[in-house]
């Protein structure tokens, strides 16, 4: 269908534009921007007069939930919730059941997406055989089968000769080695940020250490190995002064943060708020300003939703007991937005953490941007609309968020992928 946007604000931070212009879709693909192309007519038109076009967001941490876990939600309900979002592409962390270490049960979760014609899915191949850190997977294969990247997910390899084999692997074909840094025997019985407010709950906590011991680990054995490392779900101002000084000593290493690390620390816990535990937990306050810091200035490359969506069973427990993650699909361009107008980030440099520089760590190179030539993969939202968080309002099978009850500032008004409108309201 040749679709043709018109009377937008055409924000592209890949190609640094913003600007009032028409944008023009045919056979999937942006054909045109400004000028409509010779012998273009249109079949449908989208006036976007008073909204903000931009490339359809890139969210880097997204688990849909199949297979295995299809009680807690399906392909079906988060790819509704992605269109709702905006999202038009995810990347899937390994730790479904089973684990994704077979070509087989990549190219059957690729050919379920595809065959849904939602949301772009992009495979992370686990690092290691089940996650069980001792056998390395078959990495080769799994890329051909489409995996874009290698990761433990939530489960560190407590074995570091076998994470150095792993990034000697992975190194010697250029595969990307996502991880986050969770030292496991510092971690092992927490469930919070080690601060007063844990001590005062008795909430067994996980302190800072936790994160800066694995990081540093990695930090030398990519260096070792020259993998190609991508640090996830960063959570410690301490954390971030490691990427920084290991990228002003010349290293290659990029970072990405969490939606709830960006707005949250451990205070919001409050009384023993289930929709508060997550993996890794919320720091303290000067956590998250200097994740907030960083984000803005670049040291951190992407902001991702973490979409974790837990059943309310496991959400309905004492907090140590209680099931980690919180649904976020919905809410990554909103909380984005927040972010922005709080922090007075300029949109083009809010937009770019969750379009253009979340292509870059997955190594898309059709999207992320609305060149001429790029698939037409499009969110287009309204800034002045406020979206509020509810149960009721959201379309993913989780309904666990620590933003229940808000405003937040942005409203999708249309999704479209390949040209495709998927989403409209």
């Amino acid at each position: 269908m040749k679709i043709r946007i018109s009377n937008g604000r055409v924000i592209d931070p890949a190609n640094q534009t913003d600007r009032i212009e028409d944008v023009f879709i045919a056979e999937g693909k942006i054909v045109a921007r400004g000028t409509s192309p010779a012998g273009f007519a249109a079949e449908r038109i989208l006036d976007a007069d008073g909204l903000i076009v931009i490339p359809g967001l890139i969210d880097i941490a997204a688990r849909l939930r199949e297979p295995g876990f299809e009680y807690r939600a399906t392909l079906e309900s988060e790819m509704e919730a992605a269109m709702a979002g905006g999202v038009t592409s995810l990347a899937i962390p390994p730790d479904t059941d089973p684990v994704l270490d077979e070509p087989g049960l990549v190219e059957m979760l690729c050919y379920r997406a595809k065959k849904l014609n939602c949301a772009h899915v992009y495979p992370i191949g686990a690092l290691t055989l089940g996650l069980a850190g001792e056998r390395l997977s078959e990495m080769a294969e799994l890329v051909e089968a489409g995996c874009v990247a290698f990761s433990q997910a939530n489960v560190p390899i407590v074995d570091n000769m076998v994470l150095m084999r792993a990034m000697q692997y992975a190194a010697t074909f250029d595969f990307r080695v996502w991880l986050q840094p969770l030292a496991p025997f510092l971690s092992r019985g927490g469930y919070a940020h080690d601060g007063e407010l844990a001590s005062r709950l008795g909430i067994p906590g996980i302190p800072v250490a936790a994160e800066t011991v694995a990081l540093f680990t990695y930090l030398q054995l990519a260096r070792i190995t020259g993998a190609r490392l991508h640090i996830t779900r960063l959570s410690s101002a301490q954390g971030l002064e490691l990427i920084k000084a290991a990228r002003a000593d010349g290293m290659n290493v990029t970072c990405d943060v969490s939606i709830n690390h960006l707005h949250l620390c451990d205070l919001d816990i409050g009384y023993f708020n289930t929709h508060c535990h997550l993996v890794p937990p919320l720091r303290s306050q000067l956590d998250r300003d200097a994740l907030s810091n960083g984000l803005a200035e670049g040291h951190i490359d992407a902001l991702c939703s973490d979409h974790t969506p837990v059943d309310d069973d496991s959400k309905q427990k004492p907090f140590s007991e209680s099931e980690p993650g919180a649904t976020g699909l919905e809410l990554l361009l909103p909380l984005t937005l927040k972010w922005a107008n709080d922090n007075g980030i300029a949109l083009t440099t809010a937009l770019a953490r969750i379009t253009a520089n979340a292509a870059r760590l997955v190594g898309i190179t059709k999207a992320g941007h609305l060149s001429p030539g790029a698939r037409a993969d499009i969110c287009i939202f309204d800034p002045a609309a406020r979206t509020h968080v509810s149960r009721e309002k959201l379309k993913s099978q989780g309904k666990n968020t620590p933003f229940l009850g808000l405003d937040l500032p942005g409203a999708v008004r249309y999704t479209l992928v390949e040209g495709r409108l998927m989403f409209e309201r």
